[in-house]
């Protein structure tokens, strides 16, 4: 699967055409040895990273950002997982203590996000912890960014099939996040390209694509 396809989302129309004809369902039903594979791989590389990387690299950030703001180290918030289920995700916490975390996301120069937050957020180090969702089983390595729960209804609510993205576990990194897309969704066009990349990743996932968005994404952590 070549992730350099000039590929225009089907999301700019009312609803995809090939989603009309195929059950939803046959894009994950006829996978099963491919999902069993994935998730092989989810536990082996999640058990790996965080034995040599994260039993280390946690503690130093933790003592960080505590040093930096008061608050827990921990941001546990419900996101939309595989079939709509919520579950709780897992990151480091950037912002300071606010009631508006679960209703809104944070924008760019938000005056909510501390010192030690905006740091992290650059070098995506906050998302770290979702190595502990995959390894339990409510994340992927690999899929589609978890919305939070207001996100997930609002951008239904602007995009016809949206939840079609559910269809597959949530990931730490995704096919639209190698593509440019990170941070909140500042509009109906940029909510329409991200669920386009998302829809594309469900309708062809395979072991194959998912190396190579792994590989993406790591060229790109360098290349900050």
């Amino acid at each position: 699967m070549d992730l350099n396809v000039k590929y225009i989302p089907y999301v700019l129309r009312k609803v995809p055409a090939l989603e009309q004809e195929i059950p939803l369902r046959t894009y994950v039903d006829d996978k099963k040895g491919y999902f069993f594979f994935k998730r092989t791989f989810d536990i082996v590389v999640s058990s790996l990273f965080i034995v040599f990387v994260l039993s280390w690299l946690l503690p130093l950030l933790a003592l960080i950002i505590r040093l930096d703001s008061k608050g827990p180290v921990f941001f546990l918030q419900k996101r939309t997982g595989r079939g709509g289920r919520p579950f709780t995700c897992i990151k480091l916490r950037t912002m300071v203590l606010n009631r508006e975390a679960d209703l809104w996301p944070a924008l760019e120069n938000d005056t909510r996000i501390t010192r030690v937050g905006n740091v992290l957020r650059k070098y995506n180090l906050d998302e770290l912890p979702q190595f502990f969702n995959s390894l339990l089983g409510s994340m992927s390595i690999v899929g589609p960014r978890p919305h939070m729960i207001v996100d997930c209804n609002r951008f239904s609510s602007e995009v016809s099939g949206y939840k079609f993205r559910n269809m597959v576990k949530p990931g730490i990194t995704g096919l639209a996040q190698v593509k440019g897309f990170h941070g909140p969704a500042v509009d109906v066009r940029d909510i329409s390209l991200r669920y386009g990349w998302d829809a594309f990743y469900v309708r062809n996932a395979a072991f194959l694509l998912d190396i190579r968005i792994l590989r993406r994404t790591i060229g790109m952590l360098f290349h900050q």
